[in-house]
């Protein structure tokens, strides 16, 4: 954020002011920021620490080390001894987000972009911020910084130069997506989809879609919001708005309507699923036409780079502006289709972050995408689903996964190997699809490792599963990788 006085700040967020050790010292010349953190490991010369407490790890007792590293100030739940002043408040939590709401509203010029789905909003949001930096200096979330920490501890990022912030906005109940808009209101709202994930706490699809929508009702009537026309539940939440309507659409115009339409046409593959398709923007009756070509894989990324592209459109950028960022935009957050080209030939897809049954789907699509191209040159090549647990699925948890171990057989998938609690579902429906796949239960993760070893120069695998079960060591061990961990938390 912008440097801001103390006193703004505790004004901001109705804290009371404690001078350091009691000391007495004044505090209304003390600037605070830019950074605004959590882990006061990662605490900067001027930084506000927020200390958030824990039954495991108390944030209050860190304000010293944070204070250390260069933190000025700390939001604590009490006066804690440290060094710097403490802006005293019942809840830090809260106090976040009301310090993430006033510096959206005191940044002038702010397009707020929220993006919501059941899956593919990270992907999105990372396709969204490449192509908004071609016009402006734009803030995002890294990885899935989407929940009521995350979201606003993104939008203190902002500061007077600021022309974009866009934040991702994830959903476990009724309500969480309207309370992240109340801290970010939306300028324009990005709806991808509505699936699985997380039906064991929703109980089913059209109560996620309630929770979706909660997005598009936020939007004013000069916002957007941006529809997948391509999925019904989507497409109706048009009803549930004020704003003007954007919507996108795979290989057809869309057929709802809206003042802005996006639609791709020519979509073709290469051999690492690296799509390309012709983008088409419409408005006012003007349609021009953009050739796009992805350097992400996968089939999902299409509609994903099609959103970004009505919201971009919607916000004034230029097709051929647009169409460029996407073909130049890379991944940005780790873990998510990853793809590793490891010296001998073997192909890792590293998608480990999570899964749902519809991302599950997709990953499966790709995979076996990339196996039948690699078995047009070499036929010994084999295809494996190294995969585990999709939680959250409440009472129908068992038959969605008999349902992807079927779908990996239906597929032609040439082994699978699955691990969890529903490790037994996975291959029991892999074996009634009766599709010739060898699918086994690996005791643990490990054992993944081991029964995919050796790889053939030929093969491709995917590494799948619930961010519960860490599956990305496995990955990184079949790619010979030792990247770091993404993020860390409170200490």
């Amino acid at each position: 954020m912008q440097p801001r006085s103390l006193t703004e700040i505790a004004t901001a967020i109705g804290a009371h002011l404690v001078p350091p050790d009691g000391d007495g010292a004044a505090l209304e010349d003390v600037l605070v920021g830019p950074d605004v953190v959590i882990d006061s490991r990662r605490a900067t010369p001027g930084a506000l620490f927020v200390a958030f407490p824990g039954e495991r790890v108390d944030g209050h007792d860190y304000v010293a080390a944070a204070a250390a590293g260069g933190a000025v100030a700390a939001v604590t739940q009490r006066p804690v001894p440290g060094g710097v002043p403490c802006l005293v408040v019942d809840d830090p939590q809260r106090a976040l987000a009301a310090l993430a709401r006033h510096v959206v509203d005191t940044s002038a010029g702010l397009s707020v972009v929220g993006v919501t789905g059941s899956s593919g909003k990270t992907s999105t949001k990372d396709l969204i911020a490449q192509v908004l930096r071609t016009a402006g200096p734009t803030v995002a979330p890294v990885g899935s910084f989407n929940n009521e920490i995350g979201a606003p501890l993104t939008a203190t990022r902002c500061d007077d130069a600021t022309r974009y912030l866009i934040t991702e906005m994830g959903a476990r109940a009724l309500g969480h997506v309207a309370y992240l808009c109340s801290i970010t209101p939306p300028t324009l709202g990005v709806v991808l989809n509505v699936g699985h994930a997380h039906l064991g706490e929703f109980g089913s699809q059209d109560v996620i879609a309630r929770a979706k929508g909660e997005l598009v009702e936020a939007l004013g009537e000069d916002g957007w919001a941006v529809l997948n026309g391509d999925d019904p539940r989507v497409s109706a939440m048009a009803t549930r708005t004020r704003a003007h309507i954007a919507r996108f659409t795979v290989g057809e115009r869309p057929t709802d309507g809206g003042e802005i339409l996006a639609w791709a046409t020519d979509v073709a593959a290469d051999e690492l699923d690296r799509h390309r398709f012709t983008l088409h923007l419409e408005s006012r009756g003007a349609t021009g036409e953009f050739p796009v070509a992805l350097g992400l894989l996968g089939a999902h990324q299409v509609p994903n780079s099609l959103a970004a592209a009505a919201a971009a459109y919607a916000l004034g950028l230029d097709g051929a502006q647009i169409a460029a960022a996407l073909s130049g935009a890379r991944a940005l957050s780790r873990w998510r289709m990853e793809l590793h080209e490891r010296a001998d030939g073997a192909v890792i897809l590293n998608d480990s972050y999570n899964a749902n049954p519809d991302s599950m789907a997709s990953g499966l699509r790709t995979l076996a995408r990339l196996g039948a191209a690699r078995r047009a040159r070499d036929p010994q090549a084999r295809t494996w689903a190294l995969v585990g647990d999709m939680r959250e699925l409440g009472p129908d948890a068992a038959e969605e996964h008999r349902r992807i171990g079927a779908l990996a057989a239906e597929l032609g998938i040439t082994d699978l190997v699955a691990v969890g609690d529903f490790a037994a579902d996975i291959v029991r429906g892999a074996g009634a699809a009766n599709g010739g796949i060898r699918a086994s239960v690996a005791p643990d993760k490990f054992a993944l490792i081991a029964a995919a070893t050796p790889l053939g120069a030929a093969d491709v695998v995917l590494v799948k599963a619930s961010r519960g079960l860490a599956l990305e060591t496995v990955a990184d061990e079949l790619a010979g990788a030792t990247d770091g961990d993404e993020t860390g938390g409170v200490r």
